[in-house]
């Protein structure tokens, strides 16, 4: 017997369907029909490698909720610690509010434990350390720093899980690659720069371990070339569906699964309306945030994030470049081609040969001809 996990939203503008039939029966005459299509599951070892990364990501947003609840209790007590340190979580904060709970009351001794890295001044820190400290309150501190190492240690624990099945995964050859439509323009100093780089120790909410080296190895290529996707992207879109993506056929079939294709309602060849699905897609939101850190990037596809933006508006502008950098990594995967940074000049002249050919356009509708400056 072969099961198919099907899709309901596909059933529903099917014809022919009366009111006394049952679900059931009617979704047997719709698949003896051919008429149901099978929801994307992905092979085994890659579920078993998304249960432990969506389980991690539970533990991380948990740990979360648990430096927001010290902060709480903290400033509760009146020690406001966030006006001077941007991090609870970070080497200063835990050393402080640890010492705390040891019973250390001293502002100059708890100052005295700050990184050389924190930017504020021993004065600062001494005021902020000022508070009045209330029995219940310091209980409260106590359960939530029990409660973020907990879910730390269960972090630890999916790390060497994870690890275990990322190194289980076969090694994929990559793709014959493609020649580029256009000659690649060579990198600038700041590419090169930061290809010489050695690698840093995981930071944020990384994994403990490398990933970059078996996420290249599993996928055949380094995705990480394209701007604004890192291995924490490419990670959860490895988790998700894998490094084999020939169950879509194409770019357009792979961004509209990923919910950033736009919906349009089209009768007789005219869009009636624009429709928005309202169904969570966690590949889909991981480019959307891979897109919504190009806002400052000196490159090209920073560029052109800040030029959709300025056209479309934030919101419209961060889907339409998740789907640019959903269609790069699927042709990156599954044809071979390779990212090369242009620089964000490249794409400003791009734009300015775009806009002179529009006016010359329509300077040649109106029987007109555009002249240069002098």
């Amino acid at each position: 017997m072969q099961v198919h996990l099907v899709d309901a939203r596909g059933t529903k503008n099917l014809p022919g369907r009366k009111s006394d039939v049952q679900e059931c029966q009617w979704l047997l005459k719709l698949h003896t029909y051919g008429l149901l299509r099978s929801c994307f599951l992905p092979p085994e070892p890659i579920r078993q490698l998304r249960t432990v990364w969506r389980l991690r990501d539970q533990h991380v947003k948990e740990a979360g909720r648990a430096v927001q609840h010290m902060q709480r209790a903290l400033t509760e007590m009146n020690v406001q610690l966030h006006n001077v340190i941007s991090d609870l979580a970070g080497v200063t904060g835990q050393a402080m509010v640890r010492a705390i709970l040891k019973g250390e009351r001293d502002p100059r001794t708890l100052a005295g434990l700050r990184d050389r890295r924190i930017q504020a001044g021993e004065k600062e820190l001494v005021e902020s350390l000022r508070g009045n400290w209330k029995e219940d309150v310091l209980f409260e501190l106590q359960q939530a720093v029990e409660a973020y190492d907990f879910h730390q240690a269960q972090m630890a624990q999916c790390d060497l899980r994870l690890q275990a099945y990322l190194t289980a995964l076969p090694s994929r050859e990559p793709a014959p690659a493609e020649a580029p439509p256009e000659a690649p323009v060579p990198s600038g100093p700041s590419r090169k720069r930061r290809a010489a780089r050695k690698p840093r120790k995981p930071k944020g909410n990384q994994p403990a371990f490398e990933l970059q080296p078996h996420l290249q190895r599993i996928l055949g290529v380094d995705a990480t070339t394209i701007d604004g996707i890192d291995v924490m992207t490419v990670q959860t879109v490895l988790a998700e569906v894998g490094p084999d993506l020939s169950a879509w056929k194409s770019e357009r079939h792979w961004s509209s699964w990923l919910n950033l294709a736009p919906k349009r309602d089209i009768s007789g060849g005219r869009v009636i309306r624009h429709t928005r699905e309202h169904r969570t897609n966690r590949v889909g939101n991981a480019f959307r945030m891979a897109a919504q850190s190009l806002l400052r990037s000196t490159s090209y596809l920073g560029a052109r994030f800040r030029y959709l933006r300025a056209k479309l508006g934030g919101i419209k502008a961060v889907k339409a470049m998740a789907r640019h950098l959903a269609c790069l990594f699927y042709r990156l995967v599954t044809r071979g081609q390779t990212w090369v940074d242009r620089g964000a000049a490249e794409f400003e002249r791009r734009r300015q040969e775009r806009e002179l050919a529009m006016l010359q356009r329509k300077a040649r509708d109106f029987g007109m001809t555009l002249v240069a400056a002098a």
